[in-house]
């Protein structure tokens, strides 16, 4: 016996993860985010994953399985207990839209990643993000989405170390600025870095040891050589 749901079954856009078992066809509407979450081992409760906590046999017609084949099929009709096997066992389907929109957003944010942390070994230089965006090209980078864009860094490095040379590095600098300027360059150094050691000197400059990935050290400087009309001192302690 199949009921329908009160939602508009023309073209439904629907995240469903599905799962065919016994000769029939199980799905369930999905909250796209917390399915990955779900996936990635997060402590999300089914309840959070499933849109309506009803099993469907057809989601875009609005169609519910009936009671007979659940319990056929799981031995119980509890759609908390089915949705966890489905999602355990099926397989998700994302919409076009989410997919798209998702992958957008991890290929920004490991582009940010990359551009904030890597330099060229061989000058010393971060690459520009246009060299990296050019190389994400070059490589045909693939965005997964059951995957946060952080845990996908390390992957993404590695293919781009054939097109590039390029690492990541972590870099310790000494800075020193003018009392004229020091109060105004306080904020602005510690928003680029994890400042280590600082200390006001008696003529009113500010001496500061930074810590900061090695991607971000021009920009730190392109805006404190702004602030200070490039009378900032520095020097690099160390790399690793």
């Amino acid at each position: 016996m199949r009921s329908t749901k009160t939602y508009d079954k023309e073209k439904v856009s629907l995240n469903l993860a599905r799962l065919k078992k016994g000769g029939e066809t199980f799905e369930i509407v999905i909250d796209p985010d917390k399915v990955i979450e779900y996936k990635t081992k997060k402590d999300v409760d089914v309840s959070e994953v499933l849109r309506y906590e009803k099993i469907f046999s057809d989601a875009r017609k609005g169609y519910e399985a009936s009671e007979e084949h659940l319990k056929s099929i799981f031995e119980t009709v509890d759609p908390l207990k089915i949705g966890k096997i489905i999602l355990d066992t099926g397989e998700i389907q994302f919409t076009q839209e989410y997919r798209e929109r998702e992958r957008t957003k991890k290929r920004k944010k490991l582009l940010d990643i990359i551009t904030r942390n890597a330099i060229d070994p061989t000058s010393g230089l971060p690459h520009p993000r246009t060299r990296i965006e050019n190389a994400f090209e070059e490589a045909n980078i693939k965005v997964d989405n059951f995957r946060t864009a952080e845990d996908q860094v390390k992957d993404v490095l590695s293919v781009l170390k054939s097109i590039l040379p390029i690492k990541f590095a972590v870099r310790q600098i000494q800075i020193r600025i003018s009392a004229k300027y020091a109060p105004k360059a306080y904020s602005l150094v510690d928003r680029y870095s994890n400042i280590m050691e600082d200390t006001w000197q008696n003529d009113g400059s500010w001496v500061c040891k930074v810590e900061m990935p090695a991607g971000m050290q021009n920009e730190l400087f392109d805006e404190l050589n702004k602030l200070t009309q490039g009378s900032v001192e520095s020097k690099i302690l160390e790399e690793r």
